[in-house]
């Protein structure tokens, strides 16, 4: 695991080892960055089942202004903690622990909103289409905003899911970034 670009490239990150997490590759990684980089620059990203945090990291390197992790487990919590140090992106990085609902209506609570919303959430659980259900709970998505979310390859994503509405779908081997916009009204 590495970053690819920007401020921090060519950083190798620690690696989850056995611990119950899947790194985003880093061909989709950087698929995804081909296609939201325009949005990127000072935006506020939020990288919902951070895992060890290669996306956001990503994003802080290539120039978010800042990113908050979202990680539940402890363990993983650590290494994604001594990723941020060794990339040196600490200044824009804040790091919850608990789940992505509850860091989403704290997010609500404080008046946050983010350009963009990546989650990764385990493949083929329904989790990630949960992610659209809490975001129309907990409306963060700032009105440009686009969510993100990378699913199994064979997953079904709605095209529409309350105020959001699919605007892409990149298939990348067994996994799948599908990108939704706020419905206009």
């Amino acid at each position: 695991m590495r970053v690819i670009a920007g401020k921090a490239k060519k950083r190798r990150l620690k690696s989850p080892g056995k611990l119950p997490v899947r790194p985003t590759a880093d061909r989709v990684k950087e698929s995804l960055f081909n296609i939201i980089g325009g949005l990127l620059p000072d935006s506020y990203f939020a990288d919902l089942y951070a895992g060890t945090g290669g996306v956001g990291i990503e994003a802080l390197s290539r120039g978010a202004a800042r990113v908050l992790f979202v990680e539940k487990d402890a363990r993983v919590m650590r290494i994604l903690q001594d990723n941020i140090a060794i990339t040196g992106l600490g200044a824009g990085a804040e790091v919850f622990l608990g789940d992505a609902e509850r860091a989403l209506a704290m997010a609500m609570h404080k008046q946050k909103t983010f350009n963009i919303i990546f989650a990764d959430p385990p493949y083929r659980q329904g989790l990630a289409a949960g992610v659209l259900n809490i975001l129309n709970k907990c409306p963060v998505l700032h009105v440009n905003g686009i969510v993100v979310l990378e699913v199994g390859a064979d997953e079904e994503m709605p095209d529409q899911a309350g105020m959001y509405r699919l605007w892409r779908r990149v298939k990348y081997g067994d996994t799948a970034l599908v990108f939704y916009q706020l419905q206009s009204k």
